[in-house]
């Protein structure tokens, strides 16, 4: 077969190959070796490497130009496509029986032996390129502006050194010469390295240098919340609470450096880090910090090379692909050496770091059922990304990864390094973020205590997604809305009104009542491209599913859909909206919106986490079934997104905005919806309740709640109707609820005091290991009468926090127990601590273990143990009151007729104290155990008190 014919055979694959990993470094290459065998002439050349058109349009017109040149340049074509490609790349290619020689002739002048060396050239002076612009710029060949065109940071080294080469032609013979000129004397002045390591390391030292230039400009502005142009990263990140716990079952706070590091590790065999998140919780943003601080060589200056994954891009790539390609096509191309490069990965895994983020937006679920472990074989992408996360491919290669909580499953777990949770701002994050974004300090002001004047507002801006929306529609927030936002419905209801405001065509852009209905027919259109990528697990959208859509470019231009530079890699362009949060609230509004809906469209959005089968099920039943096998599992996967969507429809069908909703939807099928997110409820709290044990005889019957609970409870607050509260809670009867490690923040505190305060009996709330902190500590106020026990363990609580729950607890007859250890209180908070005891005589356990209280702290406490003759249990421990504080509790608690338990363990405590201890123990005939374990005291004074009170435990 002829050139001619491989070249129109084979048009489709050859097209592919110098596309597919989106860099136009192979297609530069091929272009330098037919420009110096003369295969192109310059005119060629500029019509082929147009900047502006996409990379697929500058190929096409290659293969064009070259075809029309007859059957000699097409087998140079192909020779030069053989020499560039890597070997894997080139499999099922045919490039002729015999690859042409790309000779040529010897060239007259300077400027035509750029043409004639180009290849070499493009190889000596990356490395040169300052030096050849110096010798350009003394001797007047280049002016400053010259060089600055040429060092623009968006162009990588070859392209720098290209863009050098031309311009250097167009300045003629004078400048060819300087340039030529200047690379003999280096060749003369440098030594030629024979050695293999040193040329390695080279090509290894040059390929990190390009990447961290290309991993600096995609981590340089703001990603996501469509912040691509306003905000630098560096000006706008703010920290957020990141914590690990650690074998002990102790929670750790982390900074960003330890994210890697050592610290909170519990399988040290393997190499996979997990930051945990809810959506919009700032997993993305922490990664491009991370990204960014590396490529700035500021952070993980022993990481040599960092690859960051896209899992949404991920997604889109259906190519089997071998470790090789997977690293330079979706991360960084090398310039030269790839083989090179690659081996130094192979052989260095300790030296390289993975990123994956957005594990939870991965179309499959984890499963190790499929090994592999050959770097250079070609696979699926999941099988090659599930054998990275848990080792057996690259082992000894760092990773870290992000995903939502409820996407990770425990077969995933047992290859984890450590699990970081990501748990939002703040308080404090709050106000700085607010500060950094705007630059005006009265208006940072303003917003700032609006949010304090707003406490459920206030509880929503610890989600980072959430503080950027309050910060970007203050002006609708201060202005006065009618209805103040309460809901997470609310706040996108407020940034929806306020992208269609920003582009109203009224003065000053008003907007009327009406504003929805106007829009309406941009709303259902962006709903249904919303509603069905999640239904089909998909978060990028080509320009040819907007247009199927009805979607026009004034619509794009509103602002919700945003360009995927990162994911072009053809003509066709990609888009995604701002935030997945954002593209669940449009699918919400087109499911409440939308008047030819399928009318089972609600129940199906409330029942699809209940939908899925067993594997065998699905291998056995799937023609059973009226959906497939495959949009089973898309819903099993994308439970999360559909989660947050009936969140939002639950929301949208309140009373609250039924006069928004009056024009855009008739009240007839408003209400039948209504109903059928009523009942979906019911039915899933009634699934709750009738999995509550029978209680053991002698304890108390108890729920202990699953993240879908929450779920639910969270619904019914977007609802606003307390009628649906009161008639939810009138079926729960139970005297315990256990919420713990649930991922419980100020939102979902919120939400479960709405709900929570109408059950008819009081019950023990257990919140431990979540993320209560202050404000989700303040927002359960309105259920604190019926709390006759707060468990709050474990959830960055301070002394504020504390004072604003004692100041209700005490007007509440219920309230009797609090357990507050491993928090941030200190002496501050026993004062609040003394007052409860004083007036609260039914008041039974007190557990304040693992805090900050000292000696002050105890005697304040103790001033109101002495007034109450109530407590029974009281726990100190891991605190450090020493002898005066021991001292002074037992002299307060020797005329206690109550107490049954005293733990001051780990207080440093010495023989003064726990001599006043033994002598209050001694006394009391209630105190059957005091411990005392882990204080300053020596095994012979401890022997000899044990011998004096059996009841002291050490």
């Amino acid at each position: 077969m002829t050139a001619h014919q491989l070249i129109l055979k084979q048009r489709a694959e050859l097209l592919a190959v110098l596309c597919g990993g989106g860099s136009a470094e192979p297609l530069d290459c091929v272009l330098d070796l037919l420009l110096a065998c003369e295969v192109l002439v310059w005119e060629d050349y500029l019509s082929i490497r147009v900047v502006e058109k996409p990379l697929l349009s500058n190929v096409r017109q290659l293969l064009d130009v070259v075809y029309d040149k007859g059957e000699d340049a097409c087998s140079l074509l192909l020779a030069a496509m053989n020499q560039v490609l890597p070997e894997e790349q080139k499999a099922g290619l045919c490039f002729g029986k015999e690859c042409a020689v790309l000779g040529k002739n010897r060239p007259d002048t300077a400027t035509l032996t750029l043409l004639a060396d180009r290849p070499v050239l493009v190889r000596k002076l990356r490395d040169n390129i300052d030096g050849a612009l110096n010798a350009l710029l003394t001797t007047g060949c280049f002016t400053i502006k010259d060089c600055d065109a040429v060092q623009l940071p968006v162009y990588t080294p070859s392209q720098q050194v290209r863009r050098l080469l031309d311009q250097v032609r167009f300045k003629g013979e004078t400048a060819a010469k300087t340039l030529l000129q200047y690379l003999e004397q280096t060749e003369t002045t440098r030594p030629n390295p024979e050695d293999k390591e040193n040329h390695l390391s080279a090509n290894c030292l040059l390929y990190q240098k390009k990447l961290r230039s290309s991993v600096a400009a995609q981590s340089h502005s703001l990603s996501t919340y469509g912040g691509t142009g306003r905000f630098s990263l560096d000006d706008i990140y703010t920290d957020g609470l990141l914590e690990v716990m650690d074998g002990s079952g102790e929670t750790l706070t982390l900074g960003l450096e330890d994210v890697v590091g050592p610290l909170g590790t519990l399988n040290e065999d393997a190499d996979t880090v997990l930051v945990s998140g809810e959506a919009g919780s700032g997993k993305s943003t922490l990664l491009q910090r991370l990204h960014l601080l590396w490529a700035r060589e500021a952070l993980l200056t022993n990481t040599f090379l960092l690859f960051p994954f896209s899992c949404r891009k991920l997604n889109s790539e259906h190519r089997e692909l071998s470790l090789k390609e997977l690293l330079f096509l979706h991360c960084c191309w090398p310039d030269r050496g790839q083989d090179e490069v690659f081996q130094f990965i192979l052989d260095h895994p300790n030296l390289a770091l993975f990123t994956f983020d957005g594990l939870d937006e991965f179309k499959q679920g984890f499963t190790d059922e499929e090994r592999h472990c050959c770097p250079t074989k070609q696979v699926p992408i999941p099988i090659l990304l599930f054998n990275l996360l848990q080792g057996t491919l690259m082992k000894g290669v760092m990773k870290v990864a992000t995903s939502r909580p409820q996407a990770v499953g425990s077969s995933l777990k047992h290859y984890l390094r450590k699990e970081v949770l990501l748990k939002g701002f703040s308080p404090g994050g709050i106000d700085c973020y607010v500060k950094k974004h705007h630059s005006d300090p009265a208006m940072a002001r303003r917003v700032i205590e609006s949010l304090q004047a707003n406490t459920v507002l206030l509880s929503l801006c610890h989600i980072p997604v959430f503080c950027w929306i309050v910060t970007k529609c203050h002006q609708e927030l201060l202005g006065g809305q009618d209805v103040i936002p309460q809901t997470i419905t609310d706040v996108y209801l407020l940034v929806l009104q306020h992208f269609f405001q920003r582009k109203s065509p009224q003065p000053q852009g008003v907007l009327g009542k009406a504003w929805l209905e106007e829009h309406l027919d941009t709303v259902l259109k962006l709903g249904q491209l919303a509603l069905e990528g999640l239904e089909a697990s998909c978060y990028v959208f080509s320009g040819y599913e907007l247009q199927r859509n009805g979607l026009t470019e004034q619509d794009v231009s509103l602002g919700f859909l945003i360009y995927c530079n990162d994911l072009s890699v053809t003509d066709c362009k990609r888009y995604e909206f701002l935030h997945i949060t954002l593209q669940c609230f449009f699918a919400a509004l087109y499911v409440v919106l939308n008047r030819n809906s399928d009318r089972s469209a609600v129940s199906r959005l409330f029942q699809a986490q209940y939908r899925q089968l067993s594997g065998l099920s699905q291998r056995c039943l799937g023609h059973c079934i009226d959906s497939s096998v495959e949009e089973v599992e898309s819903h099993v996967t994308e439970t999360p997104n559909l989660q947050i969507t009936a969140q939002f429809v639950s929301g949208l069908l309140s009373q609250r905005h039924h006069n928004l909703l009056l024009e855009c939807c008739p009240i007839a099928v408003r209400e039948r919806k209504v109903k059928q997110v009523v009942k979906s409820l019911s039915k899933g709290m009634q699934r709750h309740f009738k999995s509550i044990p029978r209680p053991v005889e002698g304890e108390k019957k108890s729920m202990h709640a699953m993240p879908s609970f929450v779920w639910l409870i969270k619904c019914i607050y977007e609802m606003q109707d307390n009628s649906i509260a009161r008639d939810t809670m009138a079926k729960l009867d139970v005297e315990h609820l256990k919420l713990t490690y649930c991922n419980i923040g100020p939102v979902e505190c919120t939400a479960l005091a709405y709900v929570l305060k109408y059950l008819r009996n009081p019950v023990g709330l257990q919140l431990d290991n979540n993320s209560v902190g202050d404000v989700g500590a303040e927002q359960l106020l309105p259920c604190l009468h019926i709390c006759h026990s707060l468990y709050l363990r474990n959830n960055n609580i301070s002394d504020e926090g504390i004072r604003k729950l004692l100041e209700n607890g005490m007007k509440c007859e219920s309230f009797q127990k609090i357990a507050l250890f491993n928090n941030n209180l200190t002496d501050a908070c026993t004062q609040h601590f003394a007052l409860l005891l004083k007036s609260k005589q039914n008041f039974l356990s007190l557990r304040l273990g693992n805090n900050n209280i000292t000696s002050q702290g105890a005697e304040q406490l103790a001033e109101g143990l002495s007034y109450n003759q109530s407590l029974q249990f009281l726990g100190l421990w891991g605190n450090k009151i020493g002898d005066r504080g021991a001292e002074a509790l037992a002299a307060a608690l020797k005329n206690s007729t109550t107490l049954i338990w005293l733990s001051l363990v780990d207080n440093g405590v010495g023989s003064a104290g726990a001599c006043a201890l033994a002598k209050l123990i001694s006394q009391s005939k209630t105190l059957e155990q005091l411990w005392l374990r882990g204080n300053n005291l020596s095994p012979e004074e401890e022997e000899e008190l044990s011998k004096q009170e059996s009841r002291l435990t050490f």
